[in-house]
């Protein structure tokens, strides 16, 4: 079973980023049928609970973090994946509030061993060094500047293993209409394209093992 985790981290309700996320794991999931079942599991990060990252500066070994609240089953989840799909609007340059304090909390992934004392954590362990493909949506208006959000984004993919298949980026001229990007069919058949190639690399990989 091939599993597809998709993060929004949009706080609307069927904005333009959540309904991009939606199309490209849905198109996945059917691109990868032919070879593979798949299943999609959809987070939305304005949905749940969380603390900001409290800089602990310790590991949680054998946990993911020290403090127990709604991101703790999606540690799980974040490992099990296969294909890693998430999305931002674009606010003061950079991804939501929502987006930016779950990815601050996937900090601890990787805990702080500047001394190189302790050996692999398990999350190291569990993946090896195989990256899984994902991809990430950025929506904003007509005059957005992606770059922030994407260096953001791409410094998750570093820190859990995941490769950057795609970077989609969507501009909205219209603020007072959601899910505008419905009606972009140039986005659309870009979104198209991603979930083929995503399907392609976790396709082939599950066969080579």
């Amino acid at each position: 079973m091939i599993k597809i985790l998709m993060i929004n981290g949009s706080p609307v309700e069927n904005s333009s980023c959540q309904l991009a996320l939606e199309k490209l794991a849905e198109l996945t999931k059917e691109n990868i049928a032919p070879k593979a079942d798949a299943t999609i599991t959809n987070i939305d990060l304005n949905q749940l609970k969380f603390i900001p990252c409290q800089s602990c500066g310790k590991a949680p070994t054998p946990d993911f973090c020290f403090y127990d609240d709604d991101l703790t089953p999606i540690y799980k989840q974040i490992v099990e994946t296969d294909i890693f799909i998430i999305g931002s609007p674009i606010y003061f340059d950079g991804v939501s509030a929502q987006a930016k304090s779950f990815i601050d909390r996937c900090n601890c992934f990787r805990p702080a061993d500047f001394k190189h004392e302790h050996p692999p954590y398990p999350f190291i362990k569990i993946l090896g060094i195989d990256k899984r493909p994902g991809a990430m949506i950025l929506t904003g208006g007509k005059d957005a500047w992606f770059e922030g959000g994407r260096r953001t984004i791409v410094g998750l993919f570093k820190w859990i293993e995941v490769e950057n298949c795609a970077t989609i980026t969507y501009c909205s001229d219209d603020f007072n209409t959601i899910g505008t990007i419905l009606s972009d069919n140039q986005l659309l058949s870009e979104i198209k394209e991603t979930s083929q190639l995503l399907a392609d690399r976790v396709t082939k990989a599950s066969n080579e093992t």
